[in-house]
């Protein structure tokens, strides 16, 4: 709720849902075994987010605003989860095929790391960590970068973790569109697309036909 550029931009609405409400309805539509938690902050601001988890009953962990590895850790650790597939908040139309499909990958290759960023439309993409390799950030990845970003360290030593990157059909390929919320102009453009969606799931090849000259 603190962001800088978009205060309280998690329980925005976006169309006819706060901005988490869309991150949480398309995880729904999951077919794998998930289980779903909001890892937030222990800032008094961030106690909307715990209430609206409580409305949706959802699971919620509160951690270090700045720190947030270290949340992703912990987080990890009180749920004893053996992988963490992490989608961030402020990205409202993450495709849940391809997720999916990102999870199988990460399972049948037994990678410590598996994404699906770089040819998706920005803010459409997840990773996913092995508990061992979110453990292994935790230990390592000391800068402060390394602790903001939670992915930093392992991005930076691919040498040291088993990765996959996700192929993308063709028609999802898109990465110059940006469909994350992190200013104003992004919320005008996630808002107008949930309003034409009305209270449906948008496809990401029919985001990409709307956001295109000549849709």
């Amino acid at each position: 709720m603190g962001s800088s550029r978009l205060p309280g931009k998690v329980l925005r609405r976006v169309g006819h849902r706060p901005l988490l409400g869309h991150v949480l309805g398309r995880l729904e539509q999951s077919k794998q075994a998930i289980e779903i938690v909001v890892a937030t902050s222990t800032q008094h601001q961030d106690d909307a987010i715990v209430a609206f988890c409580e409305t949706q009953q959802v699971h919620c962990f509160r951690g270090s605003e700045a720190d947030v590895l270290d949340r992703y850790y912990q987080c990890a650790q009180q749920f004893r989860f053996a992988h963490v597939v992490r989608l961030t908040a402020d990205n409202p139309f993450t495709d849940i095929v391809e997720l999916d499909r990102l999870i199988a990958l990460h399972r049948s290759n037994g990678n410590a790391f598996t994404h699906s960023f770089g040819t998706l439309p920005l803010g459409v993409g997840a990773e996913i960590f092995s508990l061992s390799a979110l453990e292994k950030s935790w230990r390592e990845g000391l800068a402060s970068h390394h602790r903001e970003h939670v992915d930093e360290y392992l991005l930076e030593h691919p040498d040291k973790f088993k990765t996959g990157i996700l192929d993308i059909p063709t028609p999802k390929v898109k990465p110059e569109l940006r469909l994350t919320v992190d200013t104003e102009d992004d919320w005008r453009l996630a808002d107008s697309l949930a309003r034409q969606a009305g209270h449906e799931w948008l496809t990401t090849e029919r985001i990409i036909a709307l956001c295109s000259p000549s849709a």
